[in-house]
């Protein structure tokens, strides 16, 4: 079990939620004083009015609700984004419009989700050269269909 603790930043925030028992994100609801509309190749940046104190080595990352994406066009810009353990501000989701009609997000809309998940930090070093593999440095497409 990993201990999250949610600070209310704006009456009326919403606690994440889980809508079942085997879901993987915790839905994220928007904390908006007017509905905001997203006209198509647009983006918003919508509030949540919640933030998170994260233990050390873990992140959320905040991910598109399928839903949305498959209705409406509505996706996460930078999805995943990670919110770091050491991160204390409001959690806010940046959404595109990749539809072809405006998109509105409404107070209490479920307009993205939440995965907890453990962070591995690397130690990065120098060499001169690096084991061969069959792939080699083929770039993108190089393995097939």
């Amino acid at each position: 079990m990993i201990a999250v603790k949610v600070l209310a930043l704006k009456a009326g925030a919403s606690l994440p939620a889980y809508q079942t028992a085997g879901s993987a994100g915790a839905d994220l609801k928007a904390l908006l004083d007017e509905p905001v509309v997203i006209e198509p190749g647009n983006r918003a940046l919508i509030p949540t009015g919640i933030a998170l104190e994260l233990p050390v080595g873990y992140e959320a990352q905040v991910r598109p609700r399928s839903g949305l994406a498959a209705k409406a066009g509505l996706t996460v810009l930078n999805a995943p984004g990670t919110i770091d353990s050491d991160y204390r501000g409001e959690v806010t989701v940046i959404l595109i419009n990749h539809g072809s009609e405006a998109s509105i997000v409404r107070n209490g809309d479920r307009i993205a989700q939440l995965v907890i998940a453990p962070v591995v930090q690397a130690s990065f070093s120098p060499v001169d050269a690096l084991d061969s593999t069959e792939r080699g440095s083929g770039g993108f497409g190089s393995t097939g269909v």
